[in-house]
């Protein structure tokens, strides 16, 4: 094995424990729909006061009354919206929710409109498909709403975190086994 491959297999080896992590969070997410929800909120506060407090430097940097006095405003809203969401995590993620229903029922509507009105251009079906389901799941969050709020966000984190960490997972694995055997070459290249 060349220096490379070594090197390879050692990142892979990481990219491995760190992939296994990210899906047994993601499980743990899963099986605790409000505490992840709750976190999921609590980080989203901490970083809109620090938000906050860029626009509020940025703020005195600016030239003139009319921009300052808007980037202080600005940072003014962060800090207040940051600051709710760190003291009442739990009605946070009711809003946070909402905003989650709101924008996939927008963004399955915008999916539907944009598949009719390419469908003559050989658009993929997939594009409606897409469209629909997630404009069902934007419709479920808001004919629910307040009730899934504290369970919604934390489940659909924790589904993101296992889709995300099989994905890293399988591609550590094929890495890996680039790099124990580099003269091989996928079938899908071999056509080619």
């Amino acid at each position: 094995m060349t220096t490379v491959g070594a090197e390879l297999k050692k990142a892979s080896g990481a990219a491995l424990v760190l992939s296994i992590l990210l899906i047994v969070f993601g499980v743990l997410a899963i099986m605790l729909p409000i505490v992840s929800s709750i976190g999921v909120a609590i980080v989203i506060g901490w970083l809109v006061i620090f938000a906050g407090i860029t626009q509020l430097v940025h703020a005195f940097q600016s030239k003139g009354i009319g921009h300052i006095a808007w980037k202080l405003l600005v940072a003014v809203f962060y800090l207040a919206a940051g600051a709710y969401l760190l003291g009442r995590p739990a009605l946070g993620v009711a809003g946070l929710t909402l905003a989650l229903g709101i924008f996939l029922f927008a963004e399955g509507a915008a999916d539907i409109i944009a598949y009719f009105s390419t469908r003559k251009a050989g658009t993929s079906s997939w594009v409606l498909v897409d469209g629909i389901i997630t404009l069902a799941l934007g419709f479920m969050i808001w004919n629910r709403w307040p009730l899934s709020s504290l369970w919604v966000i934390g489940t659909l984190v924790g589904i993101s975190m296992v889709m995300t960490g099989t994905t890293r997972f399988m591609m550590a694995l094929a890495i890996r086994k680039l790099a124990i055997h580099p003269n091989v070459i996928p079938v899908e290249k071999r056509a080619a």
